[in-house]
């Protein structure tokens, strides 16, 4: 027989409302948004941004650059210290957003993030001699961080890429994607600034994740 801790507790989870999160990430930080409801009627239900680089090691922010004029053996030791403070802070942060919506009420269980072309990467030594390989290295170090801390906190993460944002939106949910820039665009209008393409963005993949989730499709 349920005790009456247990009936209530069953009770707040089933009143809960299913929200995601989104990201679009930067060197060292990354805008985060969670939404509930549908491309129709989204609610943006938070907005922040959040600090994935540790002020306490240089160069974190842009660790590759940092050790661009490293020997390689001391280049690898700095990216794997700058890798584990960056996911123990997306872990932070992430756990943080959860925890914060699950006491307004809201249960998260899905993660939209934009990603950049996929491309795979040489290894380290090769990055490091190429300015161009370096820059597209980090912003993959600070999104992968991202989506290991997402599923390490258990959620299911929808990655995106940021160039075919739109076309996966038009095609997920039916309309144009004119049409579906001008909701997300009309959506920040009714809660103010900031409201940039990392906002826009953000949100745009969360509800892809949402929706994503709730037709039970995968990515």
């Amino acid at each position: 027989m349920s005790r009456p801790a247990d009936i209530i507790a069953g009770m707040a989870v089933a009143a809960a409302r299913q929200a995601a999160i989104g990201f679009r990430a930067h060197s060292g930080w990354a805008a985060l948004v969670a939404v509930v409801g549908s491309l129709d009627a989204p609610e943006v239900i938070a907005r922040r941004r959040i600090e994935i680089a540790d002020p306490s090691i240089r160069g974190s922010k842009q660790p590759f650059h940092a050790a661009e004029p490293m020997e390689i053996a001391e280049a690898r030791k700095h990216i794997a210290r700058c890798t584990s403070s960056t996911r123990r802070l997306s872990r932070e942060a992430i756990r943080a957003a959860i925890e914060g919506l699950r006491d307004r009420r809201f249960e998260t269980m899905d993660c939209g993030i934009v990603l950049a072309s996929g491309r795979p990467l040489p290894k380290l030594d090769a990055i490091l001699a190429s300015h161009a390989l370096i820059h597209t290295a980090e912003g993959e170090f600070f999104r992968n961080a991202l989506v290991e801390a997402a599923e390490h906190c258990g959620l299911t993460v929808v990655g995106v890429k940021e160039r075919e944002l739109f076309d996966r939106a038009a095609a997920q949910f039916h309309r144009p994607a004119d049409e579906i820039a001008r909701r997300i665009a009309e959506t920040g209008k009714a809660i103010g600034p900031p409201w940039t393409q990392d906002q826009k963005h953000a949100t745009l993949a969360a509800l892809i994740a949402l929706t994503t989730s709730t037709i039970g499709t995968g990515d």
